[in-house]
């Protein structure tokens, strides 16, 4: 396993660039992954970047972006099948690798639940199936719908394939009126092994592994291609129900066995910590016998009731967990070091590898972290690998833990060629020339070249359409970055004046000479390949050039992108949909760094709307005063992200580009939590001291839930501080303020929970 800086030794700019690539990296493993059922890293690789990045983010939280993977669930539905919206949203699971993290699960959970060490508390044990999770309704017995995951909200209607699975039951006797069985299709080894013996004798494509082909069978418009596979299944939970299956997770399992699911044999119900690692100690050892692919075991508590007070996060349940096995390893050839630059300007080292598979995933590149990451030296200047640097030529171990890209590991110094040179880092921009520097205190080297570096132009416009953000229909990356290419968008409001541009036959700034020399003129092959690809041509003779340009019946972008004018038009009118956007949206996709989506929530939810939020940046700028002071009582917004915040919101240009931008919008109210019957909705409350009948994060939690504002510090507008035992500074400054303090019991008695 690769060695990395700990958490702990991160400086907060390092984890802020830490966490955006592991927010593009992540985001690209969950479409490979969920939409494309074509994985570009393991399971393994997968998981070890999210719990990473998990662990930066639990120390940094005024650093948590927007596109969090923390707030994802798998990846859109994919538009080949109807949606199907989930009664019950279908989570995931928190991940953990270590023993250590296992036992701080218990802990975290008899915290939480006020129990103390020694109290008793059982957990199921389950292997955890790499395969593609699937919800299935039952409506009076009978089988009526099924669905994919999808993003955890909204799924894919696979219901006539699902019918063709014999595992699953078309009938139920004696289930609950309403009954929705959650669980895992699956492909065993023999039968994989057998599909693609009949694929490569029918000249058909083989599928890479059992998990792709499973994923693959299921996903067929056909369903008789469905039923022709030798697809399988496992129930492991429930999702909509009109009545208990069980008091408990294992009797609510035995009662969907009892159903005629099948459930997995080797679950087991251990009391506390040592039976479930034992038991995950047995499953290993049986790992590579059990004839179907695993990557972990799913640990959960076994009390409903428990699981019921304990909740969930947003995206996973507080209640379990997947302890997953160790990453997988394999050596291949480092051919190349290409540099990307990022939204941000950091510059991004990747390798670029001769292709290897890793853990069932064929690996081609490769992330290197930073210039002291492949000089061999960490944060500090103490050596990593055994102070071995990366060399273009050596051989590298790479692994798969978790991420999109996976990492290099390790480097075979017995392979070195002799005529390996140390990497040098480049000072320069690659993208635009302009100087990279890296500031103290920062592993990431950065350009300086901001609004001119195409690269980041390019990356902030990508971000300013994505999902969380405009999420403008037919208006995507690759779509941006045409546009880009050919000028038509420079800046986010282009794209609201991009129709009466083109209306008035304004021409892309490159002509076709000009096209021809940036095409011939690009040394990367790749570079010259985007931006043919931005002008649909196939070749690169001037004569197609000048024959696209040359077409008259057509407006300008039409003709330049090769567009029919149909098209053209749903463009304008998905972007006019999105001419009224909400406010934290907006914010978010400012593509601010260290503004992620909570931030901007966090932020709108504050300012309630434009005006007053664009309004605070400038006094907050000095960093004193009422408005910075306003801004850091936001809790979860520290000083880190809040300069950031300012300092790009008062500088010129940027702020120029900004009004021109909000000038085309019509930005909608923050809208308050539908909390019209809550004591506290709308006020600001601040807990200190120790609370004793419930923890601080259930207290936040249910304070959030009834529409409170809740500030880690006492300011003029607080409107309410509870104060337990040991309370300090916060309780003399509420009481200087004149704000109301009352004690936990009054605040268990103002929310009804007394």
């Amino acid at each position: 396993m690769a060695e990395e800086t700990p958490v702990e030794e991160l400086s907060a700019e390092e984890a802020a660039a830490e966490l955006a690539r592991l927010a593009a990296e992540i985001a690209r493993a969950d479409r490979a992954y969920h939409l494309e059922d074509a994985p570009e890293i393991s399971d393994a690789e997968y998981d070890r970047l999210k719990r990473r990045n998990a662990e930066i983010e639990a120390r940094f939280p005024d650093l948590k972006r927007a596109d969090s993977p923390g707030e994802r669930v798998g990846a859109r539905p994919s538009e080949t099948f109807a949606k199907v919206r989930h009664a019950v949203r279908m989570l995931s699971l928190e991940n953990a690798f270590e023993r250590a993290e296992v036992a701080e699960f218990d802990a975290r959970i008899r915290r939480y639940l006020n129990l103390g060490a020694e109290a008793p508390l059982n957990f199921t044990a389950e292997p955890k199936i790499d395969g593609l999770s699937l919800s299935i309704r039952y409506e009076g017995g009978r089988l009526v719908q099924a669905a994919t995951r999808g993003d955890g909200a909204e799924g894919e209607d696979v219901t006539r394939n699902v019918r063709t699975i014999g595992e699953i039951p078309g009938r139920l006797e004696g289930a609950p009126d309403i009954l929705e069985v959650r669980g895992e299709v699956y492909m065993g080894h023999d039968d994989f092994a057998a599909l693609n013996a009949r694929q490569e004798a029918a000249g058909a494509k083989r599928f890479a592994n059992p998990r792709n082909a499973a994923a693959g069978s299921l996903r067929q418009l056909d369903p008789e291609v469905t039923r022709a596979r030798p697809l399988r299944f496992f129930a492991y939970g429930w999702g909509a129900l009109s009545a208990p299956l069980g008091d408990t997770q294992m009797a609510a399992l035995e009662r969907l066995g009892a159903l005629g699911f099948p459930v997995n044999p080797l679950t087991r119900l251990c009391d506390g910590l040592d039976e479930m690692l034992a038991h995950y100690a047995q499953i290993e050892q049986q790992r590579a016998t059990l004839g179907y692919d695993i990557d972990g075991v799913v640990y959960k508590v076994n009390d409903l009731g428990l699981q019921e007070r304990l909740g969930y996060r947003s995206t996973t349940p507080r209640w379990a967990l997947a302890h997953k096995f160790p990453a997988e390893l394999a050596w291949t050839l480092l051919e190349a070091i290409d540099i990307q630059v990022g939204r941000t300007g950091a510059l991004s080292p990747v390798a670029r590898l001769t292709p290897v598979t890793v853990g069932g995933v064929v690996v081609s590149n490769a992330t290197l972290h930073n210039e002291d990451y492949i000089a061999g030296r960490d944060s500090k200047g103490d050596p990593i690998r055994g102070g071995k640097d990366i060399r273009v030529g050596d051989w590298v171990q790479v692994y798969r833990a978790g991420d999109v890209i996976p990492k290099v590991a390790d480097v075979d110094l017995s392979r070195r060629p002799d005529d390996a040179t140390p990497y040098e880092f480049p000072k320069t921009c690659p993208a635009c020339g302009s100087d990279a520097i890296r500031e103290e205190g920062d592993s990431v080297r950065r350009c300086t070249g901001g609004l001119i570096c195409p690269a980041q132009a390019i990356e902030k416009l990508k971000h300013f359409v994505s999902r969380g953000a405009f999420d403008i229909e037919g208006l995507g990356a690759k779509q941006v970055e045409q546009f880009y290419l050919l000028s038509w968008i420079r800046e986010p409001a282009d794209i609201f004046t991009l129709r009466d541009r083109d209306a008035a036959g304004e021409k892309a700034l490159l002509e076709p000479d000009e096209v021809l020399d940036r095409l011939e003129g690009e040394e990367s092959g790749e570079a010259r390949a985007r931006l043919a690809a931005a002008l649909g041509l196939e070749t690169f003779e001037r004569d197609s050039v000048a024959e696209r340009f040359a077409e008259r019946s057509r407006t300008p972008l039409a003709r330049h992108l090769g567009w029919g004018e149909k098209s053209a038009a749903n463009l304008f009118e998905a972007i006019d949909e999105r001419r009224s956007i909400p406010l934290e949206r907006l914010i978010f996709a400012l593509g601010i760094r260290h503004v992620g989506e909570t931030a901007a929530q966090l932020l709108a939810r504050h300012y309630g709307t434009w005006e007053n939020f664009i309004a605070a940046m400038e006094p907050a700028a000095a960093e004193e005063g009422s408005a910075w002071n306003d801004l850091l009582s936001i809790d979860g917004v520290g000083p880190v992200l809040a300069r950031s915040l300012v300092k790009s919101l008062t500088q010129p240009a940027e702020r120029a580009s900004v009004d021109r931008l909000a000038a085309c919008l019509t930005v909608e109210e923050a809208e308050p939590p539908a909390t019209s019957d809550s004591p506290v909705a709308g006020k600001t409350v601040v807990f200190t001291g120790t609370l004793e009948k419930m923890t601080r994060a259930e207290a936040k939690a249910r304070a959030e839930s009834l529409g409170a504002k809740v500030s880690g510090s006492v300011s003029p507008k607080t409107d309410l501080l509870v104060a337990g035992p040991g309370a300090g500074s916060k309780a003399k400054k509420a009481a200087e303020l004149g704000v109301e303090t009352i004690d936990e019991d009054g605040w268990l008695k103002l929310i009804g929970a007394g």
